[in-house]
């Protein structure tokens, strides 16, 4: 059973890792496709990394893990009504595997199956706060420190690639509130 993982993994944070692994493990040897949504968006505040960067992101996690998996990008709409329509476009027919409540109504209302899977760490794995947290590691200048910090939010993977391509600074340069994205 083809399964489908959508986010905007700005970054790809453990809570991504999860849910891509559940979809690993439901479909069972078939197909497993992440779609990037808001792939337009890249160089801001909320969406500081391009969706080009986030599929290397998410290749070098997958190819860590020894997952095979499928990426494709998104562009947004601004239009939940017809969004699956939209995105099923790109990632096609399959189940989604998710734990965001307002994604899974609007599959659901789409007549999609849709394998839940239970929120972890909600708290420290919000997008925001891995965000805010790279944010702050930008001004330090200091990879161990980034990995020391990061490792209880981000897979090891996505710390080395947010290092070996000095992905971290350009957060220092955004103007964002505590709240931001």
């Amino acid at each position: 059973m083809r399964c489908i993982v959508l986010g905007r993994f700005q970054p790809f944070h453990s809570g991504h890792a999860a849910l891509v692994k559940a979809a690993v493990t439901h479909a069972n040897g078939d197909e497993v496709v992440v779609a990037i949504g808001s792939s337009q968006a890249g160089w801001e505040a909320n969406n500081p990394w391009t969706a080009d960067e986030r599929e290397a992101m998410i290749h070098a996690w997958a190819k860590g893990e020894g997952h095979t998996i499928t990426v494709v990008q998104i562009e947004d709409i601004n239009d939940p009504p017809n969004w699956v329509d939209h995105a099923t476009q790109t990632h096609g027919a399959g189940v989604l595997v998710t734990s965001d409540g307002p994604t899974m109504d609007l599959y659901r209302a789409a007549g999609w199956d849709v394998h839940e899977v239970a929120l972890s760490e909600r708290e420290t794995l919000e997008g925001w706060r891995v965000r805010q947290t790279v944010r702050m590691l930008s001004t330090v200048m200091d990879d161990e420190a980034a990995r020391e910090v990061l490792s209880s939010s981000v897979p090891s993977e996505i710390i080395e690639w947010l290092i070996e391509n000095d992905a971290m600074f350009r957060c220092s340069t955004f103007e964002t509130g505590v709240h931001a994205g």
